[in-house]
């Protein structure tokens, strides 16, 4: 928990069964996701064939493109063994954002908009 502008933040844990999808692409973002235990797999829809494009294990995280551009899930998410993600909402990942260096987080939606790019020349 923390506290954050005077209200008390508190961030959830959701527990994720073997092929549980947590967002699809194309899916507006509304939390990003830190993985407690478990494998996540990141997979996108090409010529009606899912293609991985990695999994994250504990202590990554996923999700978080959608908050820091503001654009859609550019991949779906969907657990491969049992999980449990910790959910950092989206107001708490803003809140962060804004307090954070100015250059760092030109540089994140730098990197955002690069790997965007590389998908989309991909597809």
């Amino acid at each position: 928990m923390s506290q954050n502008k005077g209200s008390l933040q508190v961030l959830s844990r959701k527990t994720y069964a073997p092929d549980t999808p947590i967002f699809r692409q194309g899916d507006p973002g509304n939390a990003a996701y830190v993985v407690q235990t478990g494998k996540i797999e990141i997979w996108v829809t090409e010529d009606d064939e899912r293609k991985v494009l990695g999994t994250i294990g504990p202590g990554g995280i996923f999700g978080e493109m959608a908050l820091i551009d503001n654009s859609d899930r550019m991949a779906s998410a969907t657990a491969v063994e049992p999980s449990v993600c910790i959910m950092v909402p989206e107001r708490v990942f803003q809140d962060k954002m804004e307090n954070a260096d100015s250059f760092i987080v030109a540089l994140l939606r730098i990197f955002c908009n690069n790997i965007r790019s590389m998908q989309q020349a991909e597809e």
